[in-house]
């Protein structure tokens, strides 16, 4: 670990102004809600499990909510009642002086980089990913960046970031950034669990319909001039069975939906999960590709998925069966389902995901790219091809932009790690605008014996006001706000704990 990364610290900026429901307005930091209410039990297939604080709670903004002032006047001892009483937080300021530099590539919101600048903070956009040589080049200038699947953080660009501090991924999936050896460098990184499970949904079932009525075939044979009606093979989807594989976010919406489309309902996890509706789970993979008509999967990319669907699964579908792959592009063995779409064992698929995909938009997507599956795939009957736009549309990508732009302001402002993928979830509650000699500290550190007690020592000579830490793995992390510290202490503070054995990153606001 280089020095500059120990020696990282973050700017702060300011909060959001909330209203207060009895009047008046609190400056709060930035949550999303809570998208899809899926089900409490998660599993490794239910793709994106975080949880996210929600702001209001029995009248009160729990993230903020702070004892001895009044909602109304903001003023000492004037509510009677604990869970309704205000105290603004503290705009805290970093130990440092550094601007923060924000680079967000692939054509992030425009939302997401205005609310970026409302926050202070320096926004580089791009609308393309950038290769490994260009981060390698230009991220060390950096303390934060946000990407989508195509940018791909690797541990050699992470020891190249010396100044990174978080990772924001736009998207569902992770598996475009090398987590452990983010943890290991001090880098959390956040992604976007609930806000595209809608639109993945809605074109999951879009799919059944165009499957079922061969709408593709149809419309690519007018185009060329070939007037075909024909009802045969072509079908309601009204009674038949939808089989879902992975009852997570996504799993859910498309549960419901394809319901009220009258669809019949099973799902696979690895864990038990209550059903929404009249969806019923069944114990095996094979039990559900034996029974259903179509067939879903809603997986992240983990070791027990990757080829999870080959030849031996896909013999065990019904003859005649539709295969849906919105998921990730290795959960599907393509050159199986190819050999299964040719014979007519099934008699479709709808493909969105692929094991490798163009870096930008145009002409790749051929068998260069994807050696002996993609020319084949592509003349397969009854198909559809999409490139990954499962979750492409303007509504998914402003609230993307707003869930994981909130998380990444809430993180480098306050150390919230809430919603980290690869960080323990470790917050406090803010601290409030009259402790003026507060400070919090920020201390990321390997997971090893003795490093509280160490800790502890260096804050002997000062009052604790609240702490919290929790580990992960190899990493742990402290947060602390420490009361009673002058401005002459601060630094004297933040090399003692940063030369502690076992330090990342310790970072000081205050």
């Amino acid at each position: 670990m280089t020095s500059a990364r120990r020696n990282s610290v973050s700017v702060s900026s300011p909060p959001q102004s909330i209203p207060i429901p009895h009047g008046g307005a609190v400056n709060v930091p930035v949550t999303s809600p809570s998208f899809g209410s899926p089900p409490s039990a998660r599993s490794p297939f239910a793709a994106g499990t975080s949880p996210i604080q929600a702001f209001f709670a029995a009248g009160g903004i729990t993230h903020n909510t702070l004892p001895g002032t009044s909602p109304s006047t903001g003023g000492p001892g004037q509510s009677s009642n604990p869970s309704s009483v205000y105290r603004a937080p503290r705009h805290l300021q970093p130990l440092g002086s550094e601007e923060i530099k924000i680079l967000l590539l692939e054509n992030i919101s425009a939302d997401a980089v205005a609310y970026f600048k409302a926050q202070g903070y320096q926004v580089h956009h791009y609308t393309k990913a950038w290769t490994e040589e260009e981060l390698l080049e230009k991220l060390g200038d950096y303390h934060a960046i946000g990407i989508r699947s195509k940018t791909k953080i690797t541990e050699k660009v992470l020891k190249a970031a010396t100044k990174l501090l978080v990772i924001g991924c736009f998207c569902i999936g992770t598996n475009q950034v090398a987590l452990k050896a983010a943890a290991s460098a001090g880098v959390a990184v956040f992604n976007s669990p609930f806000s595209n499970s809608r639109s993945v949904a809605e074109l999951v079932l879009a799919e059944v319909v165009c499957l079922s009525r061969q709408l593709t075939d149809r419309a690519r044979e007018m185009r060329e001039g070939v007037w075909n009606k024909v009802s045969k093979g072509c079908w309601e989807i009204r009674g038949k069975t939808l089989g879902i594989v992975g009852y997570g976010h996504i799993g859910t919406q498309l549960s419901v939906l394809a319901e009220a489309f009258g669809m019949q309902v099973i799902y696979y996890d690895v864990v038990p999960i209550m059903p929404l509706g009249s969806a019923r789970q069944v114990d095996t993979l094979p039990e559900l590709l034996s029974q259903s008509d179509f067939v879903s999967l809603h997986v992240p990319e983990l070791p027990e998925t990757k080829n999870m669907i080959q030849a031996e699964e896909l013999s065990q579908m019904k003859d005649g069966a539709y295969l849906i792959n919105n998921a990730r592009g290795t959960v599907v063995d393509l050159e199986a389902l190819a050999s299964a779409l040719e014979s007519g064992k099934l008699a479709g698929a709808a493909v969105d995901v692929f094991p490798k995909e163009p870096g930008s938009n145009g002409p790749g997507f051929n068998d260069n790219l994807n050696p002996t599956f993609s020319s084949r795939i592509q003349k397969a009957p009854n198909t559809i091809l999409t490139p990954h736009i499962g979750g492409s549309t303007e509504e998914a990508q402003r609230m993307i932009g707003a869930e994981v732009s909130s998380a990444l302001s809430r993180y480098l402002t306050y150390g919230t790690t809430v919603g980290a993928v690869n960080f323990p979830e470790v917050d406090l509650r803010a601290i409030a605008a009259e402790d003026e000699r507060h400070i919090r500290v920020c201390h990321i550190h390997r997971n090893e014996p003795g490093v509280l007690r160490a800790v502890n020592e260096i804050f002997a000579e000062h009052n604790i006001e609240k702490s919290a830490s929790d580990s992960k793995g190899d990493i742990a992390y402290l947060m602390a706000d420490i009361s009673d510290v002058t401005k002459e202490e601060v630094h004297a503070l933040h090399a003692a704990i940063q030369n502690t054995k076992a330090n990342i990153i310790t970072r000081l606001l205050y």
